[in-house]
This record gives structure tokens, sequence and C-alpha cells, in this order.
């Protein structure tokens, strides 16, 4: 079970910012930013390349959330991120966007 299947449960604190049937947001333990918020989904997906096309709403559902989210928290730009497998830097195997914000970005990211 991964820490945020933990987090879903109630099983582990998280600073909670929003929550439906579908999905979880809360801050990041870790941020890089002023805002960080990981938005989550309830269902178990370990990663991106896992999702299957029944998912397709809910992946629409999670941007829906993070768009909400940043304009509640009044930013104008932000940095949606989706890391993906080991090598693309994904460290929990639960699919999770990050919503960075509060702070300039460059381009590429690093």
């Amino acid at each position: 079970m991964t820490v945020f299947k933990k987090i879903i449960n109630r099983e582990l604190p998280a600073k909670i910012v929003y929550e439906d049937d579908k999905c979880l947001a809360f801050e990041d333990i870790n941020p890089v930013a002023p805002t960080h918020i990981l938005v989550i989904p309830k269902k178990e997906i370990p990663k991106l390349s896992d999702i299957e096309e029944s998912d397709k709403e809910l992946l629409g559902h999670l941007l829906w959330v993070i768009k909400k989210i940043a304009k509640e928290r009044g930013l104008e730009g932000y940095r949606v991120c989706l890391n993906v497998g080991k090598e693309g830097g994904q460290h929990i195997f639960h699919l999770h966007f990050h919503l960075i914000g509060g702070r300039p970005f460059e381009w590429p990211p690093g």
C-alpha cells in the first residue's frame, strides 16, 4: 500500500485542500514553491502508462480540480507536473499531479 493510499484511508495525516468522490488534493510535505499541492485519484493507478480508456474522464476531472485550486489560490501562472516511472522521477507509484506556483519558473525545468 502506498503512502498516498494511506492518506486516502486517513491512516496518515495530510493537509487536505480539496476532496470529492474521485480525488484528493493535499499540500506536499517537501514543497518546491510557495504553492505545492498534490492531486491524486482515489482509484489506485500506479502511473500514467497504466491508465485505461475508462480513466479518461477521471484524468479530465483531475485537471479540472487543479484549475479550480489554482484559481482559488489566485495563481495566474503555475506549473503542473506529472512524473512517470522511476526514470521520469516518480517516487510514489500512485498517479499524482503536482500543482506548483507562487514563484517564477524557467524552461527547461531540468
